[in-house]
């Protein structure tokens, strides 16, 4: 199985680089499945305190690979390998016991804009939009996000179907700042670093208390959040 994600270990700091370009990074079977294990990994990497997830080329993330929903239609037995991939994904992404900070590069769309959501942080470029159109045919990811937002502003982009800029998130405080492109490693570089102030232990305690607060916990249906 080729690689989908590149894997970068930095001080103190792990990036994942979501890495379909040509599909705008959408996230197949083997790309969820290849991030999972990467936030798996880094529970037993001491030296790491801080995940930043990204994307290559033009996009943060499309969403979910259409194509193998199709796929799916016609074939039960992969059906049930999509959503095995897409409930442990779902899970590990939003339980990973490390902050996490999405570095959104391009365009969230859909499941791209959960993969967003789902992290603890996030820090836009001028490019950056977000939208749900998967609500045209399927059901969305809604808990974390009303977390977030809250329950107007999550009703607005899910049912409601409203897309917005990165200066619009930044407004609803989705986003913790938005800079132009080229500026975007040295933004996210500036919030690993104070991320990182506090010691790896700390962080990790720190964490947990999100996590209880919020009320997530191992495993549960990925549509179900």
């Amino acid at each position: 199985m080729p690689s989908l994600l590149s894997v970068e270990h930095r001080d103190r700091s792990v990036l994942l680089t979501l890495d379909r370009p040509e599909r705008r990074n959408a996230l197949s079977v083997a790309l969820r499945d290849q991030l999972s294990d990467a936030l798996d990994a880094v529970v037993d990497d001491d030296a790491a305190k801080v995940v930043v997830i990204t994307g290559s080329g033009s996009a943060f993330c499309a969403g979910f690979d259409l194509d193998e929903f199709e796929r799916a239609d016609r074939d039960p037995g992969f059906a049930e390998a999509l959503w095995a991939s897409s409930d442990r994904y779902h899970a590990t992404l939003a339980s990973c016991p490390l902050p996490t900070i999405a570095a959104v590069n391009g365009p969230a769309i859909a499941g791209g804009f959960d993969l967003a959501v789902l992290c603890d942080l996030r820090v836009a470029s001028t490019a950056a939009r977000f939208a749900h159109p998967e609500r045209a045919f399927g059901e969305v990811v809604y808990g974390p996000l009303c977390d977030l937002v809250g329950g107007a502003l999550a009703r607005e982009l899910t049912m409601g179907g409203r897309e917005i800029s990165a200066e619009e998130a930044l407004g609803m405080h989705l986003v913790a700042s938005v800079v132009e492109p080229a500026d975007l490693p040295g933004e996210v570089a500036a919030v690993v670093a104070r991320v990182c102030v506090a010691p790896r232990e700390v962080l990790v305690r720190l964490k947990a208390k999100a996590l209880r607060r919020a009320g997530i916990g191992p495993g549960g249906a990925s549509l179900d959040r």
